[in-house]
């Protein structure tokens, strides 16, 4: 059967990301026939959020305040219930900042570059919903980093650079300009894409559409 690329597009800083990578971690359980190659996208809730970083509670306060309250409720009830089968955890109530995450996604570039994208991703989710650490941190970043098996001191010595900025920030704008306005999104094969923290039988089933539709390419 053909390989199915999927291309993850998310954000560090996002529930439904976090939960939407573990529902593709069980949707390959569901079709282990299939070979996949998964690419994990930068992707930027709020890129204004300044470099430092910004008080959790009252960035949510002004953006979720008012009549969008319930909203962020239903939401967060939603998202506590999932996680533990997902294996996961969040601590909303004590999240201490809300960072930028442009470099926590250089972070996850770099260790895709090793075949530890997806490793990356996860470490960084539990670190900020779970952990309560400051993503945003290079020092913090770097000893995440080398905790998943990059040499701390090389990630940290990138990071005080600025080389690779403008290649994460193009990355993203390409996803936003070929129509990404939410995460996670999961593209598959560059071909079609599914939205939203769906059930492992959904992306296990797209996985299965993906593979018959390179199969049949393949044959012609």
């Amino acid at each position: 059967m053909a390989k199915v690329t999927v291309d993850i597009v998310s954000d560090v800083v996002c529930p439904w990301c976090w939960l939407g990578h573990r529902y593709w971690a069980a949707a390959r359980d569901l079709a282990p026939e299939i070979e996949t190659e998964t690419f994990l996208r930068p992707f930027q809730l709020d890129p204004t959020v300044p470099r430092e970083g910004v008080g959790y509670r009252d960035y949510m306060k002004a953006k979720f305040g008012g009549g969008a309250s319930e909203h962020w409720k239903a939401m967060r009830d939603h998202l506590e219930a999932a996680a533990p089968e997902a294996g996961i955890r969040f601590r909303f109530d004590d999240i201490p900042v809300r960072p930028n995450t442009l470099d926590a996604h250089r972070v996850i570039r770099w260790a895709q570059g090793q075949g530890l994208g997806e490793a990356a991703a996860d470490r960084l989710f539990r670190a900020f919903f779970d952990e309560l650490r400051d993503v945003g941190d290079r020092a913090g970043l770097a000893d995440l980093a080398d905790e998943i098996g990059l040499h701390r001191d090389v990630v940290a010595g990138l990071l005080a650079e600025d080389r690779d900025l403008e290649e994460v920030q193009r990355q993203e704008q390409l996803y936003r300009s070929l129509g990404v306005t939410g995460v996670p999104c999961f593209i598959f094969n560059g071909r079609f894409a599914i939205a939203g923290a769906q059930a492992p039988e959904t992306l296990a089933d797209a996985l299965r559409k993906a593979a018959a539709g390179a199969e049949t390419e393949d044959a012609r």
